[in-house]
């Protein structure tokens, strides 16, 4: 895939190089895919070059890009310096402290337990070798959030829009979706980028909604349900369960949800892992 401009072509990985969007047209359409944002706060990763920043900046009411590369940064500081709209914090995204960015302010009359931020949109072009550590760090805020659209390798993306019993359906599918609705929305040519990547690129949107009261389970303990759930892929749920549950437990919670103990992660729909999980109720060895 197309690594994102937040990826630095430092001494210490050579191999990922930096690929710039150049197609002014596939920006826009990327752009466009955000909807409106002319009253709202968008939050860029990896702008590199800032062919998708310059639009937003006409575009949005708040622009905070953040980029890694540090020359990019400070080139991106310079040219949009007279925009008070935009900001560019030079950082990793895994490490920034978005409670800081988009949280209630030290003294602001909208602090305290009552605080509801102002749902943000987040724009990006991800590095494939840490797309999915992004994609769950943005969904572990997701309180800040409304919508994610986000260009990653093909293949990742079939991976996240994927259903249940489908070949791509995993974890990470299982996850997103519980946090929200995934929508592919096009496919890009290594052509669209210089240079140009060997693999082609799908931009996907995640409208947040998150399912876990209508599935009646809480996020810490579901979560880590469904990373036991699919601990080993090709083990049948039965084999992956009975490491932290009892088995006369476990076979009769198969039983009450309707699931069969031959059946493996993948071909279950959430609803039917959420119907297991309350079934066991919160309890594992």
């Amino acid at each position: 895939m197309p690594k994102g401009a937040a990826i630095s072509t430092s001494r210490h990985k050579p191999k990922l190089g930096q690929h710039f969007l150049t197609s002014e047209a596939a920006a826009l359409r990327i752009v466009e895919a955000l909807g409106d944002v002319s009253e709202a706060t968008v939050l860029e990763i990896g702008p590199g070059r800032g062919a998708i920043t310059d639009l937003l900046a006409r575009k949005s009411r708040r622009l905070i890009a953040v980029e890694l590369d540090r020359v990019l940064s400070a080139q991106l500081r310079m040219k949009f310096s007279m925009r008070p709209n935009v900001e560019i914090i030079e950082g990793d995204i895994l490490k920034i402290e978005l409670d800081t960015v988009f949280g209630a302010k030290p003294g602001s009359l909208r602090t305290g337990l009552n605080f509801a931020p102002e749902p943000a949109r987040v724009i990006g072009n991800l590095p494939y070798y840490i797309t999915s550590d992004i994609v769950l760090r943005l969904l572990e805020y997701h309180r800040y959030f409304s919508t994610l659209v986000v260009m990653v390798q093909k293949e990742v993306a079939d991976r996240l829009a994927a259903s249940a019993g489908r070949r791509d359906y995993g974890l990470l599918s299982a996850t997103v979706q519980l946090y929200g609705r995934v929508e592919q929305l096009f496919t890009l040519p290594p052509g669209t980028f210089s240079p140009p990547p060997k693999v082609h690129s799908s931009v996907v949107r995640i409208t947040i909604k998150p399912r876990l009261e209508s599935l009646r389970v809480p996020e810490a303990e579901f979560i880590r349900f469904l990373k036991l759930c699919f601990g080993q892929k090709r083990k049948t749920l039965w084999n992956n369960l009975k490491t932290a549950y009892d088995e006369d437990g476990l076979r009769a919670a198969l039983a009450k949800s309707g699931v069969k103990p031959s059946v493996r992660a993948e071909a279950l729909p959430l609803e039917k892992t959420a119907a297991l999980f309350r079934a066991l109720g919160d309890g594992g060895s």
